[in-house]
């Protein structure tokens, strides 16, 4: 009994002695207050970090994590410092932009459920602490804007000789790849064998209904609409011929595809999804692409207008980071902030 008593004692010091390493401070900010940065909630984002390299940190890149921290936790201080605030209308704006993103990309409104499933698998963190993150970074955001507005709207647009030079630079990636747009006509498989045959048996019905007869194709496709069709139908876009569009769609379905011309039906294709039928409504050669070309068919942006964005982004982006270590290195003069690097050996 005292032996027991005696390892469970030791388990309880053990644990205690864990907790408490977990609350000593990693560093303290002191620009309006003195606030730390504890060794637990530097653990917690290093930990973060080794799980989307899947490897371990060395301690010089832990202090980069520190270091980071550090940097936000001032530039938070200075914002309340300085009264430039984010408001709870500003960041359910910002989750209502990511909700409206994930439901074009999945063709509806995404449940509670479905949007904090993908919050979690892209930043690994639950809703609220998402949230609380978010508020974070567009606080940051706005008071780099608040104390760096002169510099960042200094950016200038490319030239139209910037960007011919770039597009010289570059002319031999702009080639778009043999394209088609096609109409599908699509039955899914179904969760079972059972559900996969009638799928298969109801598509053949359809191929030997439409006979590759192009206004039968049409036809049958409008009845996709009524209740319990048990198929689905429409405008399936533009797809080149690709390495990535063999990825979604199969080599099956590109060699079927490719081989038609404009106002084609194709054979029964056994689908990743489901039994598809398609019809190609435009073909497009493979060809070098000029300034005045559109980049991505279905769209009105021309090569001229991507240069340009890129070439602006760039300059944006570089004078971001110009901006952000200015104010970083403004912040962090006289003893704004102190590290104890001893309680980070872990």
């Amino acid at each position: 009994m005292k032996k027991a008593f005696l390892t469970l004692l030791g388990i309880l010091i053990a644990f205690s002695g864990f907790s408490q390493a977990g609350l000593q401070p990693a560093a303290t900010i002191n620009l309006i207050r003195t606030e730390a940065i504890t060794v637990g909630q530097l653990r917690v984002e290093v930990e973060r970090m080794q799980r989307s390299t899947n490897r371990t940190l060395t301690q010089a890149e832990r202090l980069q994590v520190l270091d980071v921290m550090i940097n936000e936790r001032l530039v938070l201080q200075a914002a309340e410092r300085d009264r430039v605030t984010i408001t709870d209308n500003e960041v359910n704006q910002q989750i209502q932009q990511f909700r409206s993103s994930m439901a074009q990309q999945i063709g509806r409104q995404p449940t509670d459920a479905e949007f904090a499933q993908a919050v979690t698998a892209e930043s690994g963190l639950d809703v609220p602490a998402f949230r609380d993150q978010l508020r974070r970074q567009m606080l940051v955001q706005k008071y780099l804007m608040h104390r760096k507005r002169d510099l960042i709207e200094s950016v200038r647009a490319p030239t139209e000789a910037e960007i011919a030079a770039e597009y010289a630079l570059r002319r031999s990636e702009l080639v778009r790849p043999d394209t088609i747009r096609f109409t599908m006509i699509m039955v899914p498989f179904g969760s079972d064998a059972a559900a996969r045959q009638r799928a298969r048996t109801l598509a053949e019905s359809l191929v030997r209904e439409i006979n590759s007869d192009p206004s039968r194709f049409d036809e049958v496709a409008s009845r996709s609409v009524a209740p319990n069709s048990g198929f689905q139908a429409g405008d399936a876009g533009y797809i080149p011929r690709n390495p990535e569009a063999r990825q979604v769609l199969g080599q099956e379905f590109l060699d079927a595809a490719f081989a038609l011309r404009q106002g084609q039906v194709s054979r029964l294709i056994e689908g990743v999804q489901g039994f598809q039928i398609i019809k190609v409504t435009e073909n497009y050669a493979s060809r070098q692409l000029e300034l005045t070309d559109i980049l991505q068919l279905g769209t009105r942006i021309t090569v001229r207008d991507y240069i340009g964005q890129m070439l602006l982004s760039q300059r944006q982006q570089a004078i971001l980071a110009q901006a952000s270590q200015e104010l970083v290195s403004e912040l962090r003069t006289g003893r704004s902030f102190q590290v104890f690097e001893n309680n980070i050996n872990w």
